[in-house]
């Protein structure tokens, strides 16, 4: 079910996608997550915080056209069944009506920490390593 949702690039329920990542917060000892691509929309967004009662320390806002974010995509040749530009045109519509008012929200909050990724791959990877160092253990 969560291929054909992700192959036609609509959005997986919040019910399914909040379990998966209960149990596996559950199994980690750990006390800090990254959570890449969710929560997707608002009502993912409420959902994830009453069920787990958890609120982000931030949100890492990846900013980029939707142009580039096209070019790298099909450049990637990882054989994924969504990279066709296709779907990654209707990945980025979704995007804009349905997960750009969750970064609105966190926003509006101060959360949200903003990559320029139309530079370089090599110089957003460190514009985040950047924003993730005050977060990491100590050794």
């Amino acid at each position: 079910m969560i291929e054909n949702m992700i192959k036609e690039g609509k959005i997986v329920p919040s019910e399914v996608t909040i379990k998966l990542l209960q149990q596996a917060m559950i199994k980690n000892e750990n006390d800090k997550f990254l959570i890449d691509g969710f929560p997707r929309n608002e009502e993912n967004r409420a959902a994830f915080e009453n069920v787990t009662k958890i609120s982000p320390a931030f949100v890492l806002f990846f900013n980029c056209s939707e142009e580039e974010m096209e070019r790298r995509l099909l450049g990637r040749n990882e054989g994924r069944v969504d990279d066709n530009i296709e779907t990654i045109r209707k990945r980025f519509k979704v995007f804009v009506e349905s997960s750009l008012p969750v970064i609105e929200y966190y926003d509006a909050k101060d959360k949200v920490k903003k990559i320029d990724a139309a530079k370089p791959i090599p110089e957003v990877f460190e514009d985040v390593k950047a924003i993730f160092a005050p977060y990491a253990k100590a050794t």
